[in-house]
């Protein structure tokens, strides 16, 4: 294994739950990224493999979402609209449904980013430490 792949190895095994959602955003939105490329590059192949990689995040995320609270229910009515979007700007090759779902999904890590802080910024409170 080379340094970069212990690395991240190291990164998903030591992460927070908190952590990995971000990372499951980050890594849906480059792969959104790369379909948008292989798209405008005549790639069908590419466009349907990063898609479909983009759909697997989705659906983990939609997974693991915990839905007792008219919140979550709500995040996991987006959750499936997003996936339906990906359905439909792989087969109508799309790049406008792409850029709508990244939209989404890049609102949902920033906001996720800053719960996180939020999350720690308490946490260092609570233990003494000052902000």
């Amino acid at each position: 294994m080379n340094p970069q792949q212990a690395y991240a190895n190291n990164s998903v095994t030591t992460a927070s739950p908190g952590e990995l959602t971000l990372m499951l955003y980050n890594g849906c939105i480059k792969f959104i990224r790369l379909a948008e490329r292989a798209m405008a590059d005549k790639n069908i192949e590419q466009k349907n493999v990063n898609i479909q990689k983009a759909q697997a995040i989705v659906r983990e995320l939609s997974i693991t979402l915990k839905t007792d609270t008219d919140v979550a229910k709500n995040m996991l009515a987006l959750y499936e609209y997003l996936y339906t979007r990906l359905i439909e700007a792989n087969v109508q090759n799309d790049p406008a449904i792409l850029k709508e779902v990244e939209g989404f999904v890049t609102e949902f890590r920033d906001t996720w980013k800053q719960v996180i802080q939020e999350n720690r910024r308490i946490q260092q409170v609570g233990a003494g430490g000052r902000v």
